[in-house]
């Protein structure tokens, strides 16, 4: 098998696994209505490795796949394509050494989460046409600290 072929079937494995302990755990640990969201972490950590092209597909595909478990066709798959080319507009021009210290994981994540969850507020109040300030406390800025946090756990484990 082609090394790229393998590298597209590897990272698509782990992309899956982790749409599936998304769905499975860490959407039903919520802390006060928030939940994190590692989806959000992998499509930024893909276009941030290999750019907007990378970044933008698995950003669509693994929003597709979230949107087959969550049933709500469309609304992940658009927002993480749309952070997958945004996040990938900033790739590292050096790609083999791209490492993110802990301090960058927390800051990057929830500037991350919090764009992209202010969006998947605005999507979901105009879609259900309804205007709830918990939306903005749990949703908003309660998932946007819960996956930074979770981001931030990663790196210092990640660094071991």
């Amino acid at each position: 098998m082609p090394p790229i072929l393998r590298t597209i079937l590897r990272y698509s494995l782990i992309g899956g696994g982790i749409v599936l302990l998304q769905w499975l755990v860490l959407g039903r640990m919520k802390v006060f209505g928030a939940a994190p969201d590692i989806v959000i972490l992998f499509v930024a950590w893909l276009g941030l490795q290999f750019g907007r092209r990378v970044g933008s597909a698995g950003g669509f595909l693994l929003g597709l796949l979230m949107d087959a478990v969550y049933d709500s066709w469309g609304i992940h798959m658009l927002l993480k394509t749309i952070l997958g080319f945004v996040v990938g507009s900033f790739a590292s021009q050096d790609r083999d050494i791209l490492s993110v210290s802990p301090r960058q994981a927390l800051l990057g994540g929830f500037v991350t989460a919090f764009i992209h969850n202010g969006l998947l507020v605005l999507v979901l109040a105009v879609r259900a046409g309804a205007t709830n300030p918990a939306m903005l406390g749990s949703l908003w800025i309660g998932s946007a600290a819960y996956t930074a946090a979770i981001g931030f756990l990663a790196t210092l484990f990640a660094k071991r």
